[in-house]
């Protein structure tokens, strides 16, 4: 460890003198920089509640930057909340739905939607992704980052649990479940080729911060504005973590890898403030979905909110949100309805990008964030994991009142919750009247108000809202449900036999470019 440490002190050192010349002569154009967790709650954090997570980095983000309490995933499952994010469009009209992609998954986020990514290269910005993909591999790589705007990219290109697991923390120390054996080890890819296989995932942090800070580095030492999207595996189960944050916390293996990504996080922080960008950057920090909840004392905490993960009650898709720009914005709380659909929106009016020439359902934020407080919207409609067409939407949220005309639970809200509502048991079951809740009064959605006349208008109001909503609503053709084909699965020694463990090959990283000529550093 000493090792290491001494690495990213040489490493921050010689950042900072390559980068100090550049810093003030760097474009006006802001840096983007997303901080995107993996099944991380309402509850996790100190600021939102929680009693015994540590997370120095992320609660700094939020004492000086502006917190949400009523911000959400669009998406209570990854695929289709990553999608989502990265188009500012519900899963329907991307194909995303129903459900996540797989090794083996022969579709994938079409090529002809339009990312963040995609909107800030004709603005000569840079553009990289540091983590988890999960919008598809496809035959040749089609649907990898490379493809989607994006210059550069470092990790595994979906979900961790869909891999054999070996070991997830130091020493040697093995996975609590096996994850799906019967598939490739877990890729890790730079670009589209597969140096690791399969990922050290004890190391993997470690690799993923230095790939994330080397190309803030270059970016400023190139003088262009950069665009980083970082997506953590943390805190997805099985949660891992490396030697320096094993056993670390009161909070066990879930608060270890908390831990970890929050030490990533201010490695990120501290690397733009080091290359002198620190108030020319946006960041903002949320989550995915909420908290998976199956395993007892490894699983993430919704707080007060219903259900986790897979559901579309509160604790499935209200996450934090944490926006930081020094001097810009202003720090405090926002009770202010906002979504990872309205980031797209937002970075375009920030950086005077051009919008793509298709229907949005995210709006700008701007006015949340620099303006009156007021925001653009009053409404989030909730899509459930398995969005069908003839399904259509779960719940609408209209001000503070939120009406569920559908609900269902989901195995990963826990199969032995202790609220029935939460587990796969509990199927899908319509509603007519709706349920309704005053979020502002309850937000565990314990009390329904649908029987009260004093809320006739209201539930009216909402009515209409989600009738003119779903008129507009256009769904693609899925890309998830494609085809299977286990020819696909990500190998770096393809043909090998036999399939699916002659897929290993040894780590093959490579350096930051300036620290080549330092002959006296210790290779990690």
């Amino acid at each position: 460890m000493k090792d290491l440490e001494r690495y990213h002190a040489v490493f921050s050192s010689l950042v900072f003198l390559f980068s100090f010349a550049t810093s003030v002569t760097q474009g006006s154009q802001p840096n983007i920089v997303i901080l995107f967790a993996d099944d991380f709650g309402y509850g996790d954090l100190p600021s939102y509640g929680h009693p015994t997570s540590e997370a120095p980095s992320l609660e700094k983000l939020i004492e000086n930057g502006l917190r949400f309490t009523d911000f959400y995933s669009a998406n209570p499952v990854c695929t289709p909340s990553r999608a989502a994010l990265l188009t500012g469009r519900q899963p329907p009209r991307t194909g995303m739905y129903p459900g996540v992609l797989y090794p083996q998954s022969s579709g994938g986020m079409p090529l002809e939607e339009v990312t963040i990514a995609e909107i800030l290269k004709p603005l000569n910005y840079r553009t990289a992704i540091v983590g988890k993909w999960h919008l598809g591999v496809g035959k040749n790589n089609t649907f990898m980052p490379t493809n989607q705007g994006f210059d550069y990219y470092y990790g595994i290109p979906y979900t961790h649990d869909m891999c054999p697991c070996v070991t997830c923390f130091y020493p040697n120390d093995t996975c609590y479940y096996n994850c799906n054996t019967k598939v490739v080890s877990c890729p890790l890819f730079e670009n589209e080729k597969i140096v690791q296989q399969p990922t050290d995932f004890v190391t993997l942090a470690d690799d993923l911060v230095i790939k994330a800070k080397t190309f803030i580095a270059d970016s400023v030492t190139k003088k262009q504005p950069f665009f980083l999207y970082y997506a953590f595996h943390h805190t997805h189960n099985p949660q891992f973590a490396g030697k320096k944050f094993r056993n670390s916390t009161v909070r066990g293996s879930f608060g270890d890898s908390l831990a970890e990504m929050d030490w990533n996080i201010g490695e990120v922080m501290s690397q733009l403030k080091e290359s002198g960008v620190e108030e020319n950057t946006f960041v903002f920090f949320t989550s995915d979905n909420g908290p998976c909840l199956i395993f007892p004392f490894r699983q993430g905490s919704s707080g007060l909110l219903k259900c986790g993960k897979g559901t579309t009650y509160e604790g499935g898709q209200r996450v934090p949100g944490i926006a930081y720009w020094p001097g810009r914005i202003q720090p405090g709380v926002t009770r202010e309805i906002a979504s990872t659909l309205d980031l797209l929106p937002t970075i375009a009016n920030i950086t005077n990008a051009k919008l793509p020439s298709v229907p949005l359902d995210g709006v700008d934020m701007s006015p949340i964030l620099f303006g009156t407080g007021k925001g653009n919207t009053e409404t989030f409609f909730y899509y459930p994991s398995f969005s069908l067409p003839y399904i259509g939407v779960f719940a609408v949220r209209y001000k503070q009142y939120k009406a569920h005309y559908l609900t269902a639970g989901n195995s990963n809200s826990g199969n032995k919750n202790h609220d029935e509502d939460c587990r796969a048991s509990a199927e899908m079951t319509p509603h007519a009247p709706p349920l309704l809740f005053d979020l502002y009064q309850d937000p565990s959605e314990q009390f329904n108000l649908n029987n009260n006349a004093d809320y006739q208008e209201v539930m009216t109001k909402i009515y209409d809202l989600k009738v003119k909503y779903e008129a507009n609503m256009v769904w693609r053709e899925s890309e998830v449900e494609k085809e299977f084909d286990s020819s696909l699965e990500p190998c770096c020694n393809p043909g090998c036999e036999p399939f699916p463990a002659c897929c290993q090959c040894s780590s093959t990283y490579s350096e930051p470019e300036y620290l080549r000529f330092i002959p006296s550093i210790d290779r990690i």
